[in-house]
Protein backbone atom coordinates (compact mmCIF):
# COMPACT_ATOMS: atom_id res chain seq x y z
CA UNK A 1 0.00 0.00 0.00
CA UNK A 2 1.22 3.48 -0.85
CA UNK A 3 0.60 5.58 2.25
CA UNK A 4 0.94 8.81 0.28
CA UNK A 5 3.75 10.12 2.48
CA UNK A 6 6.18 11.12 -0.26
CA UNK A 7 6.92 14.84 -0.11
CA UNK A 8 5.02 15.35 3.12
CA UNK A 9 6.51 16.86 6.31
CA UNK A 10 5.87 15.86 9.91
CA UNK A 11 7.07 16.92 13.35
CA UNK A 12 7.74 14.12 15.83
CA UNK A 13 8.54 15.19 19.38
CA UNK A 14 10.64 13.19 21.85
CA UNK A 15 11.96 11.29 18.84
CA UNK A 16 15.56 10.50 19.71
CA UNK A 17 14.66 7.01 20.93
CA UNK A 18 11.76 4.73 21.73
CA UNK A 19 8.32 5.16 20.19
CA UNK A 20 9.00 8.63 18.81
CA UNK A 21 12.13 7.54 16.97
CA UNK A 22 10.43 4.41 15.62
CA UNK A 23 7.60 6.58 14.29
CA UNK A 24 10.02 8.98 12.63
CA UNK A 25 11.81 6.01 11.03
CA UNK A 26 8.56 4.67 9.59
CA UNK A 27 7.60 8.07 8.19
CA UNK A 28 10.98 8.53 6.51
CA UNK A 29 10.95 4.98 5.16
CA UNK A 30 7.79 5.81 3.23
CA UNK A 31 9.12 9.05 1.80
CA UNK A 32 8.26 11.75 4.33
CA UNK A 33 10.62 14.31 5.81
CA UNK A 34 10.61 14.85 9.55
CA UNK A 35 11.59 17.36 12.18
CA UNK A 36 12.52 15.50 15.35
CA UNK A 37 13.06 16.83 18.85
CA UNK A 38 14.84 15.80 22.01
CA UNK A 39 16.26 17.42 25.11
CA UNK A 40 19.96 16.87 24.37
CA UNK A 41 21.88 18.16 21.36
CA UNK A 42 23.98 15.00 21.02
CA UNK A 43 20.99 12.65 20.96
CA UNK A 44 19.11 14.88 18.50
CA UNK A 45 22.10 14.94 16.14
CA UNK A 46 22.45 11.16 16.38
CA UNK A 47 18.76 10.69 15.58
CA UNK A 48 19.02 12.92 12.49
CA UNK A 49 22.00 10.92 11.26
CA UNK A 50 20.20 7.62 11.85
CA UNK A 51 17.18 8.88 9.91
CA UNK A 52 19.27 9.63 6.84
CA UNK A 53 20.79 13.02 7.54
CA UNK A 54 19.70 16.51 6.51
CA UNK A 55 17.88 15.44 3.35
CA UNK A 56 15.39 13.43 5.42
CA UNK A 57 15.41 15.03 8.83
CA UNK A 58 15.93 18.20 10.82
CA UNK A 59 16.63 18.20 14.55
CA UNK A 60 15.63 20.71 17.21
CA UNK A 61 16.64 20.61 20.86
CA UNK A 62 13.44 21.24 22.78
CA UNK A 63 11.50 20.35 25.90
CA UNK A 64 7.74 19.87 25.45
CA UNK A 65 7.15 21.65 28.75
CA UNK A 66 8.82 24.92 27.70
CA UNK A 67 6.27 27.63 26.82
CA UNK A 68 8.09 28.61 23.62
CA UNK A 69 8.55 25.08 22.26
CA UNK A 70 5.31 24.92 20.26
CA UNK A 71 5.98 28.03 18.18
CA UNK A 72 9.66 27.14 17.78
CA UNK A 73 8.89 23.71 16.33
CA UNK A 74 6.25 24.84 13.88
CA UNK A 75 8.43 27.75 12.78
CA UNK A 76 11.45 25.49 12.33
CA UNK A 77 9.50 22.99 10.22
CA UNK A 78 8.16 25.71 7.94
CA UNK A 79 11.56 27.39 7.64
CA UNK A 80 13.38 24.14 6.82
CA UNK A 81 10.84 22.31 4.67
CA UNK A 82 8.36 24.98 3.61
CA UNK A 83 5.29 23.08 4.74
CA UNK A 84 3.78 21.04 7.57
CA UNK A 85 1.40 18.12 7.06
CA UNK A 86 1.14 16.72 10.56
CA UNK A 87 2.62 16.19 13.96
CA UNK A 88 3.04 13.30 16.37
CA UNK A 89 3.23 14.55 19.94
CA UNK A 90 5.22 12.11 22.01
CA UNK A 91 6.64 12.78 25.45
CA UNK A 92 8.65 10.73 27.89
CA UNK A 93 6.43 8.99 30.40
CA UNK A 94 6.08 10.48 33.88
CA UNK A 95 7.91 8.89 36.79
CA UNK A 96 6.54 5.77 38.41
CA UNK A 97 4.78 6.14 41.75
CA UNK A 98 1.60 5.68 43.70
CA UNK A 99 -1.30 8.09 43.97
CA UNK A 100 -0.64 8.77 47.66
CA UNK A 101 3.14 8.63 47.50
CA UNK A 102 3.77 10.94 44.53
CA UNK A 103 4.53 14.51 45.71
CA UNK A 104 2.57 17.45 44.34
CA UNK A 105 5.71 18.80 42.68
CA UNK A 106 5.91 15.67 40.51
CA UNK A 107 2.28 16.08 39.48
CA UNK A 108 2.88 19.71 38.49
CA UNK A 109 6.00 18.88 36.50
CA UNK A 110 4.26 16.06 34.64
CA UNK A 111 1.22 18.24 33.93
CA UNK A 112 3.45 20.81 32.23
CA UNK A 113 5.10 18.27 29.92
CA UNK A 114 2.54 15.50 29.45
CA UNK A 115 -0.62 17.62 29.33
CA UNK A 116 -0.16 21.36 28.91
CA UNK A 117 2.93 21.11 26.72
CA UNK A 118 1.18 18.66 24.41
CA UNK A 119 -1.83 20.96 24.08
CA UNK A 120 0.36 23.96 23.24
CA UNK A 121 2.08 22.01 20.49
CA UNK A 122 -1.20 20.69 19.09
CA UNK A 123 -2.72 24.16 19.02
CA UNK A 124 0.32 25.66 17.29
CA UNK A 125 0.19 22.93 14.66
CA UNK A 126 -3.56 23.41 14.19
CA UNK A 127 -2.95 27.07 13.32
CA UNK A 128 -0.98 26.13 10.18
CA UNK A 129 -2.28 22.70 9.13
CA UNK A 130 -4.47 22.65 6.07
CA UNK A 131 -7.03 20.11 4.86
CA UNK A 132 -5.49 16.65 5.00
CA UNK A 133 -3.32 17.49 8.00
CA UNK A 134 -3.14 15.27 11.06
CA UNK A 135 -2.34 15.61 14.76
CA UNK A 136 -1.46 12.48 16.70
CA UNK A 137 -0.94 12.05 20.44
CA UNK A 138 1.17 9.20 21.83
CA UNK A 139 -0.77 8.33 24.96
CA UNK A 140 -0.90 5.03 26.86
CA UNK A 141 -3.12 2.09 27.69
CA UNK A 142 -3.70 4.00 30.95
CA UNK A 143 -6.29 6.00 28.97
CA UNK A 144 -8.60 2.98 29.30
CA UNK A 145 -7.39 1.12 32.37
CA UNK A 146 -5.03 2.12 35.19
CA UNK A 147 -1.51 0.72 35.24
CA UNK A 148 -0.31 -0.27 38.72
CA UNK A 149 2.51 1.98 39.93
CA UNK A 150 1.95 4.69 37.29
CA UNK A 151 -0.44 6.99 39.13
CA UNK A 152 0.56 10.16 37.30
CA UNK A 153 0.07 8.57 33.89
CA UNK A 154 -3.26 7.16 35.04
CA UNK A 155 -4.34 10.64 36.07
CA UNK A 156 -3.18 12.69 33.09
CA UNK A 157 -3.44 10.48 30.01
CA UNK A 158 -7.25 10.02 30.05
CA UNK A 159 -7.73 13.79 30.25
CA UNK A 160 -5.41 14.35 27.31
CA UNK A 161 -7.28 11.71 25.32
CA UNK A 162 -10.54 13.57 25.92
CA UNK A 163 -8.87 16.83 24.92
CA UNK A 164 -7.74 15.13 21.69
CA UNK A 165 -11.27 13.93 21.04
CA UNK A 166 -12.58 17.46 21.57
CA UNK A 167 -9.94 18.86 19.23
CA UNK A 168 -10.96 16.31 16.57
CA UNK A 169 -14.50 17.68 16.71
CA UNK A 170 -13.27 21.26 16.42
CA UNK A 171 -10.85 20.65 13.53
CA UNK A 172 -12.92 18.13 11.60
CA UNK A 173 -14.78 20.76 9.55
CA UNK A 174 -11.40 22.04 8.35
CA UNK A 175 -10.36 18.58 7.16
CA UNK A 176 -7.71 18.16 9.88
CA UNK A 177 -7.70 14.84 11.72
CA UNK A 178 -6.80 14.17 15.38
CA UNK A 179 -6.18 10.79 16.97
CA UNK A 180 -4.45 9.09 19.88
CA UNK A 181 -2.26 5.99 20.04
CA UNK A 182 -2.43 3.75 23.10
CA UNK A 183 0.72 1.66 23.47
CA UNK A 184 0.95 -0.95 26.21
CA UNK A 185 3.98 -3.21 26.66
CA UNK A 186 6.25 -2.11 23.83
CA UNK A 187 9.87 -3.18 24.31
CA UNK A 188 11.40 0.28 24.78
CA UNK A 189 13.95 1.53 27.32
CA UNK A 190 11.05 3.05 29.26
CA UNK A 191 9.23 -0.28 29.64
CA UNK A 192 12.47 -2.10 30.37
CA UNK A 193 13.13 0.42 33.14
CA UNK A 194 9.66 -0.07 34.61
CA UNK A 195 10.18 -3.84 34.62
CA UNK A 196 13.55 -3.37 36.32
CA UNK A 197 11.85 -1.72 39.31
CA UNK A 198 10.34 -5.07 40.31
CA UNK A 199 12.08 -7.38 42.76
CA UNK A 200 12.16 -9.98 39.98
CA UNK A 201 12.39 -8.11 36.63
CA UNK A 202 12.43 -11.29 34.52
CA UNK A 203 9.44 -12.65 36.38
CA UNK A 204 7.58 -9.39 35.95
CA UNK A 205 8.17 -9.43 32.21
CA UNK A 206 7.10 -13.05 31.96
CA UNK A 207 3.89 -12.25 33.83
CA UNK A 208 3.11 -9.36 31.50
CA UNK A 209 3.80 -11.49 28.44
CA UNK A 210 1.50 -14.19 29.75
CA UNK A 211 -1.32 -11.63 30.02
CA UNK A 212 -0.95 -10.49 26.39
CA UNK A 213 -2.85 -12.60 23.86
CA UNK A 214 0.12 -12.50 21.44
CA UNK A 215 2.34 -13.60 24.36
CA UNK A 216 5.10 -11.06 23.74
CA UNK A 217 5.98 -7.40 24.05
CA UNK A 218 5.54 -5.27 20.96
CA UNK A 219 8.51 -4.05 18.96
CA UNK A 220 9.03 -0.28 18.58
CA UNK A 221 8.93 -0.60 14.78
CA UNK A 222 5.48 -2.21 15.02
CA UNK A 223 4.24 0.86 16.85
CA UNK A 224 6.01 3.17 14.38
CA UNK A 225 4.25 1.64 11.39
CA UNK A 226 0.85 2.19 13.00
CA UNK A 227 1.77 5.80 13.75
CA UNK A 228 2.93 6.40 10.16
CA UNK A 229 -0.28 4.95 8.77
CA UNK A 230 -2.49 6.98 11.10
CA UNK A 231 -0.68 10.20 10.13
CA UNK A 232 -0.79 9.43 6.41
CA UNK A 233 -3.37 10.25 3.74
CA UNK A 234 -4.16 6.52 3.66
CA UNK A 235 -6.00 7.03 6.98
CA UNK A 236 -7.95 10.02 5.67
CA UNK A 237 -11.29 8.98 7.25
CA UNK A 238 -9.95 8.20 10.72
CA UNK A 239 -10.33 10.93 13.32
CA UNK A 240 -11.32 11.26 16.95
CA UNK A 241 -10.22 7.71 17.69
CA UNK A 242 -7.89 6.07 20.18
CA UNK A 243 -5.94 3.22 18.58
CA UNK A 244 -4.58 0.52 20.92
CA UNK A 245 -1.16 -0.87 19.97
CA UNK A 246 -1.07 -3.51 22.66
CA UNK A 247 -1.08 -7.05 21.25
CA UNK A 248 -4.62 -7.45 22.62
CA UNK A 249 -3.63 -6.72 26.24
CA UNK A 250 -6.55 -4.39 26.94
CA UNK A 251 -9.69 -6.45 27.39
CA UNK A 252 -12.30 -3.77 26.81
CA UNK A 253 -13.76 -3.15 23.36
Amino acid sequence: MDLGLAGRVYIVTAATRGLGFASAQALVADGAQVLVTGREEQSVAAAVDALGGPTAAEGVVADNAAPDTAERLVGAALARFGRLDGILISVGGPAAGTMLGTPESAWREAFESVFLGALRIARAAADVLEEGGAIGFVLSSSVRQPIPGLAVSNGLRPGLAMAAKTLANELGPEGVRVFGLLPARIDTERVQHLDSLAADPAGRRAAHEASIPLRRYGRPEEFGKVAAFALSPAASYLTGIMIPVDGGAMQGI
